[in-house]
């Protein structure tokens, strides 16, 4: 096996962390004070090419691996949670249905603006009835002559209020449940599309979440993504790859506390010694890194199976069950370590432990995740 970087997958890695420590790390606890949403790094983020990692540079990508991707997310993600699922979603979620679902048309108009950093996407498949549930959809498309009639409601959207173009799931037959069900490519400029409201939330707080009405929106035939009856698989393969972002957001949170919890117990002082000669401590820092080391294997390991094969639903899923529960538990450790520091916004272990808990819930529950993996399990 081979666990290197080559040149490249190096060089994409070391540019990231560059861009993540000089431009994002100096204001990331400020993003997360004020929720103010980073439209000026996320410009600088797609000049960079990190919007559009994995799409064909005929599309306005960067046309690199899985790995690469993965590389480039832990180190935004280690600067600030928030930034790093913004290019998540706009990656994993936008461009990656875009380039394998859509058609020459759809790609060079809607494809290649995201990959390109120009404009900004959103995934817009949960409600709010219809979260791990995602055959449920309540939100309606109605074929009236050459075009689609949108109504509806989709909750909890990353990128949702400042996102230029939508993927949106409705359902067109409830009757066939979810082969009724089929993706929609929305331009938000589109008359009856608006924003309700935006999501107080305990953490990733300069990453807008909204909730979002489609009345009587209307979609040209030509904004139908993929065949019929095709809505419901479209919306599960590119949740693999999704979680393939996340565990990468999950990993990058966790080796921000971890480092700085190691780097704390190394200073902070008491009954004459460094903390970290202390057992107690030592062991959470020995559990903290083997969890780390394993979360980042299983991380490179799905991102390597998506670059061999293409199939690697069940890796994915088992390094976002992983990596999220790791992140959780180092964050928290992280917390412990800092003592009561660590609940205070002035050292920045607090946000991470904010940050760390939503990457156990958003695209896939660590329930649905076992769901997922034992379903390939049971097969074998």
């Amino acid at each position: 096996m081979q666990f290197q970087f080559t040149e490249q997958q190096r060089m994409i890695r070391d540019m990231a962390r560059d861009f993540a420590n000089r431009v994002i790390a100096p204001v990331a606890a400020e993003l997360d004070a004020t929720g103010h949403f980073p439209k000026d790094i996320v410009r600088q983020m797609g000049e960079l090419g990190l919007l559009g990692m994995n799409v064909a540079e005929a599309y306005g990508g960067a046309g690199l691996d899985a790995v690469c991707y993965v590389a480039a997310m832990e180190e935004v993600s280690r600067a600030c949670a928030s930034c790093g699922v913004i290019m998540s979603v706009n990656n994993s979620l936008v461009c990656w249905p875009l380039e394998t679902y859509g058609n020459e048309d759809q790609k060079k108009r809607f494809l290649a603006p995201l990959a390109a950093g120009q404009k900004l996407g959103a995934y817009c498949l949960s409600e709010p009835g219809a979260g791990t549930d995602a055959a449920a959809q309540r939100t309606t498309a109605k074929k009236e002559g050459d075009h689609w009639v949108l109504n509806g409601m989709k909750n909890f959207i990353t990128n949702g209020a400042n996102a230029d173009i939508l993927i949106v799931f409705a359902q067109t037959d409830p009757a066939l449940k979810h082969r009724g069900i089929r993706a929609f490519i929305v331009e938000t400029t589109s008359p009856g599309f608006s924003v309700i409201r935006k999501e107080e939330k305990m953490g990733i707080r300069a990453s807008d979440t909204a909730q979002l009405a489609f009345d009587n929106v209307i979609v040209p035939d030509d904004q139908v993504l993929g065949p019929p009856e095709s809505g419901f698989k479209i919306a599960m393969s590119t949740l693999d790859g999704g979680r393939i972002g996340i565990a990468s957001q999950a990993l990058g949170i966790a080796a921000a506390a971890y480092e700085a919890a190691r780097a704390y117990s190394k200073q902070r002082e008491q009954f004459g010694k460094p903390i970290c000669e202390f057992q107690a401590v030592q062991w959470k820092i020995a559990d903290m890194a083997t969890r780390l080391e394993a979360a980042r294997l299983l991380t490179y390991r799905a991102a390597w199976a998506k670059d061999q094969h293409g199939r690697y639903g069940e890796e994915a899923a088992m390094a976002k069950l992983y990596a999220s529960e790791a992140s959780h538990y180092i964050t928290n450790e992280a917390v412990q370590i800092f003592g009561g520091n660590g609940y205070s916004k002035e050292y920045p272990v607090e946000r991470h432990f904010r940050d760390a808990k939503i990457t156990e819930i958003y695209e896939g529950t660590s329930e649905a995740q076992r769901m997922v993996i034992s379903s390939f399990e049971l097969k074998k």
